[in-house]
């Protein structure tokens, strides 16, 4: 078993992979340098609210207390100098937001969800069984290893629903730092009223996620936040948007689902949306997951019976294509940066060449 030093110099930076947790931290890859495994490093700038540090030492010691295949763990945590460094595994395929923001704008193909959100599934549901909800499950939290396996992060919104050894029916915290996750959040989180939550609002998370990953876009996303808060306590669920659920407004300008989802206007996306068909359990499943009343809504390993993941049970036979070919043309972040040893040490020399600030000569014929 590999041994993560909490020491920078064992670690060697080689580019810049993207930004995270609303410009707080910069994530690098990696290689680690005593067994030359690329990894994630997760730099945290310390030199924020403290409101901020507080997530984040919360999101790390979390982390670390648990262990499961489709829940991201950390290798590594340490401080360095005005940072906090955080060391994961390299998830190739980056998140499933990043997947739809490059290629898949038009949603992902449903075998592909199948697949991740049965994974996502089976982290939450350990999650839950720990004793946490997570209340921070949207398509940015979900990373996709070269292999296709989808781990769960995000951890730094959970909160502890075991109090003194005793499991609570609800609770009434509301989570601290809420506005880039308001359109995942359940009615009964947003409400914050004297009934409280429980573990059934990530389920509505899960819910929301799935139209997400299917649509391209979170629902409510160009919705006010005052409009938003009040559809959903009013019960108004998403929906997969296909040729079954996906109109024409009067004047064939804006698009809209059957309950008023909002999609921006383009011809090759509403040709797109026209000719696609989700199937009936992906509907079922997703609606079950956006009941209003969270006492409806299935517990998170009930939902991993759903006959959508039906699909998912072929996975290993010779005819059911992986993830990674579900995914295609994308290409892994490992595959697309460094193929070799020459093509690491060609983006380190990049880098190099593009921090040197080189003055114009003066030439006099």
């Amino acid at each position: 078993m590999l041994m993560f030093e909490a020491d920078p110099a064992h670690y060697q930076l080689c580019s810049v992979l993207g930004h995270c947790c609303e410009d707080t931290a910069t994530v690098h890859l990696a290689r680690h340098l005593p067994s030359g495994t690329l990894v994630a490093v997760k730099k945290f700038n310390m030199d924020k609210p403290k409101q901020e540090a507080s997530l984040i030492q919360h999101e790390i010691i979390l982390t670390r207390q648990l262990q499961h295949p489709n829940v991201l763990p950390y290798h590594a945590a340490f401080v360095s100098g005005p940072e906090v460094v955080v060391v994961s595994p390299l998830m190739a395929y980056g998140s499933c937001k990043d997947l739809l923001s490059s290629h898949f704008t038009d949603g992902l193909p449903e075998l592909a969800i199948a697949s991740i959100l049965r994974d996502v599934l089976q982290g939450l549901d350990y999650v839950h069984r720990k004793g946490y909800i997570h209340r921070a499950i949207r398509a940015s939290h979900i990373l996709v290893s070269s292999c296709g396996r989808a781990c769960l992060t995000g951890l730094r919104y959970a909160c502890r629903i075991v109090e003194h050894g005793r499991w609570q029916r609800s609770v009434h915290s509301f989570p601290r730092s809420t506005a880039c996750n308001l359109n995942w959040l359940s009615p009964e989180v947003l409400e914050q009223n004297l009934h409280g939550y429980n573990e059934k609002s990530d389920v509505y998370s899960i819910g929301m996620t799935a139209c997400e990953l299917a649509n391209g876009v979170v629902p409510f996303v160009d919705t006010p936040t005052t409009l938003m808060l009040t559809e959903k306590v009013r019960g108004h669920a998403p929906q997969l948007l296909d040729h079954t659920t996906y109109l024409c407004d009067e004047d064939g300008g804006q698009q809209l689902g059957l309950h008023g989802d909002s999609v921006a206007s383009n011809m090759m996306q509403l040709k797109n949306m026209q000719q696609r068909r989700f199937s009936e359990p992906f509907h079922q499943f997703a609606e079950l997951c956006l009941q209003r009343d969270p006492a409806l809504r299935p517990s998170a390993s009930q939902l991993l019976a759903h006959s959508f993941f039906k699909q998912c049970r072929q996975r290993h036979s010779d005819t059911f294509p992986t993830v990674p070919q579900l995914l295609h043309p994308v290409m892994p972040i490992c595959d697309r940066r460094i193929d070799s040893q020459d093509d690491l040490a060609s983006i380190l020399a990049a880098e190099k060449l593009s921090e040197l600030e080189i003055e114009p000569d003066q030439w006099d014929f």
